[in-house]
């Protein structure tokens, strides 16, 4: 067994430093040190007035999203200037999209890749968001999991068809098809019990955020056990972990520290069933240089 899950970083496509230029330099150090992926988000806007905050209360969104470059166009410019490495949402909000229009969009990044696409997604959460996107927010659960339907029904042999109680697709020739057989893995984001069984019955890995092994590790277990009864085989879905090298209290945040700190943190992670890795420095204000230094030295970590 080996001693550190797969490694991914986040481009710095959101925030303070996201440029152009920042964007394929993290990309292509990170293919150049082996990593297996790059990461990229959806935001669709930034709301001035507070919106309900995840523990309670209101306040001010991140300002990490006032600057945010839309996932797939990123993904593709990164395509462009890379070879091998991996491209994948984390997450879009499939909710504020059209399944068939998305699932070409995805097919055409696969295409234009070679194979390389990895679709995280989730239902959303940022009421001001949903009121842009014209979607009720009740729409979320049911509608999420009747568009991953849609989504794969559009990536099957030509005709294409689907019927749902939120989206139809008549029978239609829809091309280009992924690259990948069958379309890139799915993964579904989320921590709550019920995207947690979500992702488990319906998709092809999970993809928690956490600031701390301990926070992940019950939702990982969860997660698995929730495969098994659902019939699946839980070992063969893949676990991908975010973070946002933010901390819980007063601890140190995940994946950020000495780099053998950094090294116990990747073996830990492993431990409770984490196959992939990633952080997402934006958050910190971390400005492109040092987050180039950061990829060598989690590498660093990884190696331990």
């Amino acid at each position: 067994m080996t001693k550190a899950p797969e490694l991914g970083i986040a481009l710095p496509h959101t925030g303070l430093h996201a440029t152009p230029e920042g964007i394929v330099q993290v990309a292509q150090e990170a293919e150049r040190l082996g990593y297996e992926a790059v990461w990229v988000l959806e935001r669709l806007l930034r709301p001035t007035a507070p919106i309900p905050l995840p523990r309670g209360g209101f306040g001010p969104m991140a300002d990490v999203y006032a600057t945010a470059y839309e996932p797939i166009e990123t993904l593709a410019y990164v395509a462009a200037r890379t070879n091998r490495i991996k491209l994948g949402t984390s997450v879009i909000d499939a909710l504020f999209h059209v399944p068939v229009a998305l699932a070409r969009r995805l097919a055409t990044l696969d295409q234009l890749s070679g194979g390389r696409v990895i679709a995280g997604l989730g239902q959303g959460s940022n009421a001001p968001e949903f009121e842009a996107a014209n979607i009720p927010m009740k729409r979320r659960g049911a509608g999420l999991e009747e568009f991953v339907a849609a989504l794969r029904a559009t990536w099957r042999p030509d005709p294409v068809s689907f019927k749902g109680r939120f989206y139809s697709i008549p029978e239609s020739d829809v091309s280009p098809k992924p690259a990948q057989p069958g379309g890139p893995p799915i993964l579904i984001g989320g921590m709550a019990p019920a995207a947690i069984e979500r992702a488990a019955r319906i998709a092809d890995g999970f993809n928690p955020v956490g600031m701390s092994v301990e926070m992940l590790q019950p939702a990982i277990a969860a997660f698995r056990n929730a495969a098994k009864a659902a019939g699946r085989d839980a070992e063969a879905l893949k676990v991908v972990v975010r973070t946002n090298g933010l901390a819980m209290g007063s601890n140190r945040p995940l994946l950020l520290g000495t780099v053998a700190e950094m090294a116990d943190d990747l073996k830990r992670l492993k431990e409770i069933g984490a196959d992939h890795v990633f952080i997402d420095l934006n958050f910190r204000k971390t400005t492109v240089a040092d987050q180039l230094k950061y990829l060598g030295q989690l590498r660093e970590a990884a190696s331990l």
